[in-house]
C-alpha cells in the first residue's frame, strides 16, 4: 500500500479540478454541438497524419499544464517503478480481465449506440498505402495518450486526492477520467476503467502499470478497428 498521504495541497487541487472540468466542458460542447472528432456521427481518421499532428499538439499542451500543476512536486506524478514488477503484472492482469467482463456486460445493454462507436472506434478496411499514417496514430493513441492521461489522472489527480482516503480518491479519479472524455454511453466503460486503473496505481504506488494496461486497451481497439 502507499505511504501515508501528505498534507493536502488545496491550491494545486483547485487548478487540477478546473483543468479537468475545462477538458470535460470542451469535449461535451463538441460532442453535443456535432463537431466532435470522437463522438456523435463523426470519427477520427486513423489514416490521417493531421490526426497525429493535432493530437500530439493537444497532448503536449495538456502535459505542459499538468507539469505546471506539479511543479516542484514531481513526486505527485507517481512516475516511478512499482514496488514489485511481478505483483504489478499480476494485478494488471486482473484489471484487464475485469474490464473485459465490464465490456461484455455493457455490450448486452440496449444503448442508443455502442460505447465504441460513440468514441469514434468504427471498423475500417486496412489500407496498406496509408500504413505510415496508421503507425503514427498508433503511437498517438497507444503511447502518447496513455502516458499523458495516466500522469494527469492516476498521477497528479490521485496524489492530490489521497487525503480523502483510498476509496474516495479512486472513485473520484475514475469518474473524472470518464467525464473528461465528453461522452455518455461510453461512461459505462470509461468510469470502471478509470477506477480500475486508479486501484492499480494505489496498489503498486506507480502509474507505470496503468500506462501499460491503458496502452494495451487503446492499441487493441485500433487493431480491432482495422482487422475485424
Amino acid at each position: 500500500m502507499e505511504a501515508a498521504a501528505p498534507r493536502p495541497s488545496y491550491r494545486r487541487l483547485a487548478f487540477w479540478t478546473f483543468f479537468v472540468a475545462l477538458i470535460a466542458a470542451t469535449n461535451y460542447y463538441q460532442r453535443f454541438g456535432g463537431s466532435s472528432t470522437r463522438g456523435g456521427t463523426s470519427t477520427v481518421s486513423v489514416y490521417s497524419y493531421s490526426t497525429f499532428a493535432g493530437g500530439t499538439i493537444i497532448y503536449a499542451v495538456w502535459l505542459g499544464i499538468v507539469l505546471l500543476i506539479a511543479i516542484d512536486r514531481f513526486d505527485l506524478l507517481a512516475l516511478r517503478r512499482p514496488r514489485s514488477w511481478r505483483r504489478a503484472a499480476s494485478l494488471a492482469g486482473g484489471v484487464i480481465v475485469a474490464i473485459w467482463i465490464v465490456e461484455a456486460v455493457v455490450s448486452t445493454l440496449p444503448l442508443p449506440q455502442s460505447p465504441g462507436r460513440e468514441q469514434g472506434i468504427t471498423t475500417v478496411h486496412w489500407e496498406p498505402a496509408h500504413a505510415g499514417a496508421f503507425a503514427a496514430n498508433v503511437v498517438l493513441f497507444a503511447v502518447i495518450a496513455p502516458f499523458v492521461e495516466e500522469l494527469s489522472f492516476r498521477g497528479v489527480g490521485q496524489s492530490l486526492l489521497r487525503f480523502l482516503g483510498n476509496a474516495p480518491s479512486i472513485l473520484i479519479v475514475g469518474v473524472a477520467f470518464g467525464v473528461a472524455h465528453g461522452l455518455v454511453e461510453a461512461l459505462l466503460i470509461l468510469v470502471p476503467f478509470g477506477c480500475a486503473l486508479a486501484w492499480l496505481r494505489a496498489r503498486t504506488d506507480s502509474v507505470v502499470p496503468g500506462m501499460v494496461v491503458h496502452a494495451l486497451f487503446n492499441g487493441a481497439a485500433l487493431a480491432l478497428a482495422v482487422l475485424t
